[in-house]
């Protein structure tokens, strides 16, 4: 075995693009210390010194720049009042990562429908969405692609039947490794009330594939009349991102503050946190100018069925094609069990042991018993089980 010991930190360096040796001389150039702005219950932080620059992107539309609003930085425990839905609408069932989820139910409980999965392929008519997908590839470089500590490898021999490989080559296969195997993981998923346009929340998301968090995202477009509310109900404000952790109580607005939770609690320590979101202002722009070429796609409601229970997706950020469906899920306000699966995550072996491939996206639907591979397909299928007729 010939190992080669590149890790994400050092990859990056190789494959991130001149936006992201730039970000990375911003953050050299930013004063190192930033206060922990972790706080007790119901306390609030002061006012950041780019407090004024932060309230200006707060106020971009990423239609244009799709908009992004972020709350002021708070902290606060949770309770278990629950803000009543719609009147229309039937409240989801609330599952774990551990207990009840379609991700632990047996592969064999779903039909896998639509189309085989067909690596690196574009659906017919699809190539304009992909590219536009793409922008983050540009902007953003590794950020929400790789886990942390990620480690490829190159191995001797034939893969064996049943192993995920990045790629055979004469006799040689790649196998991927991270850090993230050493980390605390949440007995229950992390919740997170976001959308998709937000720049702000593109960084928590980013951060939750660098730490390969499963995540239950409660999806919050502009207009969506269920879950924009629970949050007003629960923190006070309408704004995001907004995440709820039920394993520990902690509840807390402002992208920074959750990136750093879930670095100290989930991950190797908020001194750790990657340079690709460390760096102020310009992570949030190149983050707003990757979602720039979508046009505000998946930001905004459209009327829905609710399910009854979360879908699961295997899924990461920067894959143009898992943006797609998490546009449609977001537009369509669907609860979602993410299953993270980055470059080095172990759920990648998971959804091969499951399917006999990996690839993503890819969905299991405990609703309707539905499996389903290949992006276009996934989106057209969720358009006529969940969207109402305009």
């Amino acid at each position: 075995r010939i190992d080669t010991p590149s890790r994400a930190s050092a990859m990056s360096a190789s494959l991130v693009s001149r936006p992201a040796v730039l970000g990375r001389r911003l953050v050299a150039a930013k004063a190192s210390a930033r206060p922990a702005r972790r706080r007790a219950v119901a306390t609030s932080a002061a006012a950041s010194d780019d407090a004024p620059l932060r309230r200006a992107l707060r106020t971009v539309d990423t239609g244009a720049l799709m908009k992004g609003t972020e709350a002021p930085e708070a902290t606060q425990q949770t309770d278990t009042k629950e803000t009543p839905a719609a009147a229309t609408k039937a409240e989801p069932v609330v599952v774990s990562a551990t207990a009840g989820s379609a991700s632990e139910d047996a592969a064999d409980a779903f039909t896998l429908r639509g189309p085989e999965p067909q690596k690196f392929g574009v659906a017919d008519g699809e190539l304009a969405n992909v590219l536009t997908a793409s922008g983050s590839f540009v902007t953003r470089a590794v950020s929400g692609a790789l886990c942390e500590g990620w480690t490829p490898s190159i191995v001797e021999g034939e893969c064996p039947k049943g192993t995920y490989t990045l790629g055979e080559i004469g006799g040689r296969y790649i196998k991927e490794t991270s850090d993230t195997h050493k980390f605390p993981r949440p007995a229950m998923p992390i919740e997170l009330y976001e959308f998709e346009g937000c720049p702000f929340c593109k960084k928590v998301r980013e951060a939750v594939i660098w730490l390969d968090l499963d995540v239950l995202f409660f999806p919050c477009p502009q207009g969506g009349p269920t879950f924009r509310e629970r949050v007003k109900a629960e923190g006070g404000k309408s704004m995001f991102p907004y995440m709820k952790d039920p394993n520990t109580g902690v509840a807390m607005y402002e992208s920074d503050d959750i990136i750093d939770y879930l670095y100290d609690t989930y991950g190797p320590g908020k001194e750790k946190v990657s340079s690709l979101l460390r760096a102020g202002a310009f992570t949030v722009l190149t983050a707003g100018f990757g979602l720039a070429p979508r046009m505000g796609a998946g930001s905004r409601y459209r009327a829905a069925r609710m399910p009854e229970k979360p879908i699961t997706v295997y899924s990461y950020e920067a894959s143009p094609f898992c943006k797609l469906v998490r546009e449609k899920l977001v537009e369509l306000e669907i609860p979602h069990l993410m299953k993270s699966c980055g470059r080095g995550s172990m759920k990648r072996q998971e959804l091969v042991d499951r399917r006999g491939v990996f690839q993503a996206p890819y969905i299991e639907d405990p609703n309707t018993g539905t499996a389903m591979f290949e992006s276009s397909a996934i989106v057209k299928y969720l358009e006529e089980t969940y969207a109402e007729a305009a």
